[in-house]
């Protein structure tokens, strides 16, 4: 994904160019990138940046005029467009639609200018006149930056890989972070993979000067957003609608034609209903399966129909399964380990998407942040596949999960679920598009905060649906909810979508054993058809059975997999040879050993 990199500290001018060069040139994931370095040998900073030609950040290192404060940049930022206004009208010279008015906005305010940013993004500022060096991050952590001290220097990356690549003694896999991993699909509390190497914590604002220690401080605390009273039911919805409507055009913004991802329920098409964009400028698409129209597929296309914009369908088929061990070799080391093989689904659509449009507009989060929705939890693989210490370490994961759910939900799954877990499918989505969502404003989030109890629901999202755009309001949701209820039919049609919702889940991903073995005596009539792909567009259990089984044996059951210390081999080979047979239905735990083999030939035996 696009980010930065750098050292700060001391060493040889050659010594750490040449690591500088490498930390860069390992975020250099696709042809349309660009990167480029500034170097201060006398301040002790080398630093470097990649991102995506003609994106927001195309324009770094960014100078002020008097060239004595710099900054680089990545990500994005929604800042209102009248505070921006207000420094042209200062005497800043700055160009438009691009990130150039950042050093601009920090001469007017100081280091308090990044309580003013909204959005994802980091960056380090270099301020001549003061000394010192800032690594910042947003609020949140999303969008993530790795860090290692040691006694000469400050290393720091927005991919752990880069820091992997010049420093060897991390090449480790931390053990109760791949516990983690494997029990929650994340790795909690700014911990990372591997020895040595940590997370910013969001909202960072790390001060670095000469012969001195970094001054480790936070610009913003959510304490500031808890505090707030709840709002009346009335006066909340008021409040959505005003804010609403004043974020949403500024995620249109920007040189870069946008697209709307396009799914089933509530959350995207609030963004299709209040977008008014003119009739066929704004194309729609939504991820397909081999089998058949998914709801998702069904609704969208409806949706978009009335909207009078255009819409594809983004197929996930025979193309990505022949793609598959490429998609997921990439997927394991552009997210630094921390997204499973399935986000080859993720890295596989995303390609897709970018010819559509380089800028993706998505309903992702919406749940999180309206409904307040925990989106992951601790479910560990089977305990015997792995050795025994690495499977008390799941056990230890459930019992720090726990204890970081406690307090304020939103705050969870503002500030600690949207990092951990969430970003690791941003990062590898956005490593192919201009990712942006709505739901992660600033103004929204803070609102959010003051939802009455009995509004965390989808109520006010379909509410808001139907003042937009009143015939969007009346097409059911993937789950048969809409803003006008019909008595009996309402009742049945959610009803139905639930059973097939399901039945779906229960013959698919996590089908029980009894049920496999079952299956498997009517695999001639290929009974999955009739459950399959109605709500979902990817099948593991059924490829890594069929399609999918040559490569499995293939990368789990040569010597070297075999022999991994954290695996017992009598028990991998019995799950794999179960699942590509037939008679079992092993794909979670596919899931993870295959993503673990990944991480070790990526990362720990990286040359």
């Amino acid at each position: 994904m696009p980010g930065i990199a750098g050292i700060v500290g001391t060493g040889s001018r050659c010594e750490n160019e040449h690591a500088l060069t490498l930390m860069v040139n390992c975020m250099m994931h696709e042809p349309f990138y660009v990167s480029g370095t500034y170097i201060n040998e006398e301040f002790g900073l080398w630093l470097g940046f990649v991102n995506q030609e003609g994106s927001f950040a195309d324009c770094l290192p960014i100078w002020n005029e008097k060239r004595d404060i710099c900054i680089l940049f990545s990500g994005e930022d929604f800042t209102d467009q009248t505070d921006i206004d207000v420094l042209r009208r200062h005497g800043h010279e700055f160009g438009s639609e691009d990130a150039s008015y950042l050093v601009h906005l920090y001469e007017e305010m100081g280091c308090e200018f990044l309580g003013k940013l909204n959005g994802w993004f980091s960056g380090v500022l270099v301020d001549f006149r003061e000394q010192k060096c800032v690594l910042f991050n947003d609020r949140y952590g999303v969008n993530r930056i790795y860090y290692h001290e040691d006694a000469r220097s400050f290393y720091f990356s927005s991919e752990a890989k880069s820091l992997l690549k010049i420093l060897p003694g991390t090449r480790q896999l931390n053990l109760r972070s791949l516990g983690e991993l494997l029990s929650s699909d994340a790795v909690l509390q700014n911990r990372s993979l591997f020895s040595g190497i940590s997370l910013l914590p969001g909202g960072s604002s790390w001060v670095f000067s000469r012969g001195e220690a970094v001054k480790k401080k936070a610009y913003f605390k959510p304490e500031v957003w808890e505090s707030q009273p709840e709002l009346s039911g009335s006066a909340f919805y008021e409040r959505l609608k005003e804010t609403w409507t004043r974020i949403l055009p500024k995620y249109f913004r920007g040189k870069q034609p946008a697209g709307l991802s396009l799914t089933g329920g509530v959350d995207s098409r609030l963004i299709l209903a209040w977008a008014q964009r003119p009739p066929g400028m704004l194309p729609c698409y939504t991820w397909g399966g081999k089998y058949r129209d998914c709801a998702d597929v069904k609704i969208a296309r409806r949706a978009a129909r009335i909207s009078h914009q255009p819409h594809k369908t983004i197929l996930v088929g025979d193309d990505f399964l022949s793609q598959f061990p490429e998609l997921a070799a990439r997927t394991t080391y552009i997210s630094d380990g921390t997204m499973d093989v399935t986000g080859s689904i993720d890295l596989y659509v995303q390609r897709q998407a970018r010819q559509i449009a380089p800028v993706r507009l998505s309903g992702v989060c919406g749940g999180e942040i309206l409904r307040r929705l925990v989106m992951f939890k601790p479910d560990p693989p089977q305990e015997d596949l792995f050795d025994p210490e690495l499977a008390r370490s799941f056990r230890d994961a459930a019992i720090t999960y726990a204890s970081e759910l406690q307090g304020h939900r939103l705050s969870f799954t503002a500030f600690k679920q949207a990092p951990w877990y969430m970003a690791s499918k941003f990062t590898l989505e956005r490593s192919q598009i201009t990712y942006r969502t709505p739901y992660f404003d600033n103004d929204l989030i803070a609102l959010a905060y003051q939802t009455p109890a009995h509004l965390l629901s989808n109520d006010p999202a379909i509410r808001l649906i139907a003042d937009g755009n009143q015939a969007l309001g009346k097409i059911g949701t993937d789950r048969g909810i809409a803003s006008r209820s019909i008595p009996g039919i309402t009742y049945i049609r959610h009803a139905y979508q639930e059973f097939t919702f399901k039945a779906e889940y229960a013959y698919d991903y996590r089908m029980p054993q009894w049920l496999a073995r079952l299956d498997h005596i009517f695999a001639p009539l290929h009974l999955e058809r009739l459950f399959i792909g109605r709500h979902k567009f990817h099948h593991f259990r059924v490829w890594y059975r069929d399609e999918l089984s040559r490569h499995l044996k293939e990368m789990l059951l040569d010597s070297e997999a075999r022999s991994r210390p954290y695996l017992r081999a009598h028990s991998l080979e019995k799950i794999v040879k179960a699942h590509t047979n037939g008679y079992r239905n092993y794909a979670f735990e596919i899931h993870k050993i295959l993503t673990l083999e990944l991480i070790q030939r990526k990362f720990v035996e990286l040359n």
